[in-house]
């Protein structure tokens, strides 16, 4: 009990002492409300910027707190990869290719068509002295008509099997058949009307004079029947009163009947023969093909 009490006596002279503490010495013993700052850090030297950013509100551990970046760093943009995945789409309306190359583009890729064709033949600016017919007992009723790069004319179709002897173009199925044609092919061989498409044109007469055109041997043309066009070139040379004949070849690339005899179509056939064409060497119609698209495509462009 003796010692209960001094260790109470000694305890409240302790608090006494610490009430009569005189006022100056208080703010010494009063707990710091804001951390001290750190002791300098010596670090070494360094180029590299800082990799280690700040929150705002947060102390650093560095001796010297870093300061708030300034606004523009903190609207800086952001990475290549973040700025390609939250770019705002273009605006509509925004500028781009031009309409008419993507047109021109899938437009030079397919073939020219027959509708095209005939609307640039739709009308005749007759250079014909005078009119042809399609056969010896019809009446004349065919112009050949002028027009950039070419010469046209409408008539029917007859098939020509002269040329070469072959199974289908021989004497007994063309009571017609004779074994040349008026141009030959680079080895000095007739034509093969069965294998070659071709056409024929009227000889030189009053009425017309084909190579005063530019229309010679070899002379690339195009053939239109139905929505159908079949290039070929000038290889033989018929009556001079008479147009609209075409090779055993020429009439199966349009579906017409090519039965020399009773083949052929009364009407319907149009011919554009391209001035100062020419396919070389002539048996070659893949070559014929290749410029013909050249040449319809030139015709269509300057008529």
């Amino acid at each position: 009990m003796h010692s209960r009490t001094h260790v109470l006596i000694t305890a409240g002279s302790a608090l006494l002492a610490a009430a009569v503490v005189p006022a100056t010495v208080l703010p010494a013993l009063a707990v710091p409300t804001a951390p001290l700052p750190a002791p300098p850090v010596t670090a070494e030297p360094s180029t590299a910027e800082p990799s280690i950013a700040v929150r705002p509100g947060a102390v650093s551990s560095a001796a010297t707190p870093l300061a708030a970046p300034p606004p523009a760093a903190r609207s800086a943009a952001p990475p290549a990869a973040a700025r390609s995945a939250t770019r705002a789409p273009a605006p509509q309306g925004a500028p781009g290719p031009p309409a008419e190359s993507t047109e021109s583009t899938e437009s030079a890729e397919r073939p020219v068509s027959a509708a095209a064709l005939m609307a640039r033949a739709e009308r005749c600016d007759q250079i014909s002295n005078g009119l042809y017919r399609t056969r010896e007992d019809t009446p004349p009723t065919v112009a050949v008509c002028d027009a950039r790069g070419a010469v046209f004319w409408k008539a029917d179709m007859d098939i020509d099997c002269d040329g070469q002897l072959t199974a289908r173009c021989n004497h007994e199925t063309d009571p017609y058949y004779q074994e040349q044609t008026a141009y030959t092919q680079s080895d000095g061989r007739h034509l093969n009307a069965e294998k070659l498409p071709y056409i024929v044109v009227p000889m030189t007469s009053s009425i017309w004079d084909h190579a005063s055109s530019g229309i010679h041997g070899g002379a690339l043309a195009a053939v239109i029947h139905g929505d159908t066009v079949q290039y070929a070139v000038v290889g033989d040379v018929g009556p001079p009163g008479i147009i609209g004949e075409a090779s055993h070849a020429a009439a199966r690339g349009l579906g017409i009947l090519t039965d020399p005899a009773r083949g052929g179509v009364a009407s319907g056939v149009t011919y554009i023969v391209f001035k100062h064409s020419q396919v070389a060497p002539i048996e070659d119609h893949d070559a014929a093909v290749r410029l013909g698209d050249e040449l319809a495509r030139k015709f269509l462009r300057d008529n």
